[in-house]
């Protein structure tokens, strides 16, 4: 039972650092993020949870509950943070890490085949789950659990999906925040007109159709 996209996340019950909960109660109507690690007390991994530790102000600029999950123990969960938190100079640790099961891992598609624990059992993937406020799964990665996560690009993300959600508009190829968004080809020149009052230019192409229009930011 792997989650896919437009789907409502699974509402496990899970035991974490900061208490027993329902998933859906602790997104509770706002975005969400949802990242696995492969185990605890392990470089790569001390060197992204610190990151997104560093990182919670801007997450929660943007609305966004943080939660990470592996199939450690709530125990060593509490004792690696402070590995994570003397590693990467951060005072506070905060967000909630879910002492998840196998099975649990199993039933997102988060374990990796190819690295194995000491009992020779897969090891959880680098996965992200980013959830609406919906509780509906907006978008899902995959890493192997020897590539560490570039959580700039995660916020990046954030941003287009919750531009994308609110306006007809994507995002092109590098997009940032603030830069020019790409009008949706479902909507005509005259409903693009009426939408986007900042206007839109239209890019020329051997063809001759006019798919690619461009236009300022329109949260902006």
């Amino acid at each position: 039972m792997s989650v896919l996209l437009g789907q409502e996340f699974p509402n496990f019950d899970v035991d974490t650092t900061t208490g027993k909960y329902k998933i859906h109660e602790f997104i509770a109507g706002s975005w969400a993020i949802l990242f696995s690690h492969p185990a605890d007390y392990t470089p790569v991994c001390t060197t992204e949870l610190g990151r997104a530790a560093e990182l919670a102000p801007e997450f929660k600029k943007r609305g966004v509950k943080m939660i990470g999950f592996s199939i450690d123990s709530v125990e060593d969960h509490k004792g690696w943070i402070k590995d994570i938190q003397a590693y990467s100079k951060v005072n506070d640790f905060p967000y909630p890490l879910i002492a998840g099961t196998r099975q649990m891992a199993a039933d997102l598609g988060m374990l990796d085949p190819d690295e194995l624990d000491k009992k020779g059992m897969p090891l959880t993937a680098r996965c992200v789950f980013i959830i609406g406020p919906d509780k509906k799964l907006k978008l899902s990665l995959l890493y192997p659990a020897t590539t560490g996560r570039n959580f700039d690009e995660i916020l990046r993300i954030i941003d287009s999906l919750q531009l994308t959600a609110n306006y007809k508009v994507a995002t092109p190829a590098d997009w940032k925040s603030g830069e020019r968004c790409m009008v949706v080809p479902s909507l005509s020149d005259g409903e693009a007109k009426a939408r986007f009052p900042k206007g839109f230019e239209t890019s020329q192409v051997p063809s001759g159709k006019s798919y690619i229009r461009l236009t300022p930011d329109p949260s902006k």
